[in-house]
């Protein structure tokens, strides 16, 4: 695994304002770039034993994976022991199907990977 500390697109040599909000109920993902929708993106979240907490948080870590469980990226959340993360189980994205975590697609969580940054605001609603 590789820790990553720099954002590597163009939003990190501007000012924008980057921020996720995600949706438990529609188990969505929506990547903002300032105020505006950017992106939507199918994630699965947690098991009604096992509920995604709700609130707000931040990005506290950025790790490149090896294509584990917790598939190619892991975006580590001021909560402890929640990411956001790609997954070895394409199948379970769309469903309430992990301990806690939000899991994405790899390729869409490495692309949701290179638009933030260590610090960027993540706010999940139910």
């Amino acid at each position: 695994m590789e820790l990553v500390s720099q954002l590597t697109n163009s939003a990190a040599e501007t000012h924008e304002t980057i921020e996720i909000v995600i949706h438990l109920e529609t188990r969505t993902l929506d990547l903002i770039k300032n105020e505006e929708i950017l992106k939507t993106y199918s994630v699965a979240v947690g098991e009604p034993s096992t509920p995604t907490p709700t609130g707000v948080y931040k990005v506290i870590n950025k790790i490149k994976c090896e294509g584990d469980e917790y598939g190619t990226r892991w975006i580590g959340l001021s909560v402890p022991h929640i990411g956001i993360h790609g997954t070895d189980e394409p199948e379970t994205i769309g469903h309430a199907a992990s301990e806690g975590c939000i899991r994405m697609k790899n390729k869409d969580v490495e692309d949701l990977f290179t638009w933030i940054k260590i610090g960027t605001k993540v706010t999940i609603t139910r």
